[in-house]
């Protein structure tokens, strides 16, 4: 008879062609984050390890695994922009991923418009249609549960200015389905996308 379930510890590796880790939590939203360095230098990079924290401040944040380029410049600047991947950027939210130099700019790899932010210096996508200007408040340094540190930084900001197209504010309420998000899956290539026939409501109890 067949095992019921496929056990194993991380530790010892998952026997299976492809981690499942990031297929089980998922799909997840991508954390789309533009910064600059302390000489104006461009950066733009999507992160799969990324949600929101806290409601009062909002505090969204993103995992770097490695000391990558956002985490450098975050570093010295103390800002960032989050900006919402969706279907229609799909391509280009993935042509900016492409481990290139420091200085290359992937806005410019990218085919995509930078655009000037109101709170911080990192501009925003254009072409995206909801931002969240951030001011960076920690970067922690994850650890195992042995008390090992890892190759893993997460990076924390209080959201201090919002941007969203009129067109998703219907009612005068976010429409999530409208805006036509992308969310990372599992496996090498996985996506998923938002869709309004994919929606249901379930309201909390009293």
């Amino acid at each position: 008879m067949p095992a019921l379930f496929h056990s194993y510890r991380p530790a010892d590796g998952h026997r299976l062609p492809h981690d499942p880790f990031n297929a089980i939590i998922g799909p997840r939203p991508i954390g789309w984050i533009s910064s600059c360095a302390a000489d104006g230098a461009l950066n733009l990079a999507p992160y799969s390890l990324f949600n929101a924290f806290n409601y009062t401040p909002p505090i969204i944040g993103f995992s770097s695994q490695g000391r990558k380029d956002s985490l450098h410049n975050i570093e010295a600047t103390g800002e960032f922009v989050w900006n919402l991947a969706t279907f229609d950027l799909a391509e280009a939210m993935n042509e900016s991923c492409r481990a290139v130099a420091p200085d290359v700019d992937e806005f410019t790899l990218a085919g995509l418009t930078p655009l000037a932010s109101g709170q911080v210096k990192p501009p925003r996508v254009a072409e995206s249609p909801v931002s969240m200007e951030c001011r960076c408040t920690q970067i922690v340094r994850l650890r195992d549960a042995a008390g090992q540190d890892t190759n893993g930084w997460l990076v924390l900001g209080e959201v201090v200015a919002v941007h969203i197209e009129a067109r998703l504010l219907v009612d005068g309420i976010y429409d999530t389905a409208a805006a036509g998000p992308i969310l990372r899956g599992g496996g090498p290539a996985d996506y998923f996308r938002v869709s309004a026939e994919q929606r249901f409501r379930m309201f909390r109890p009293a």
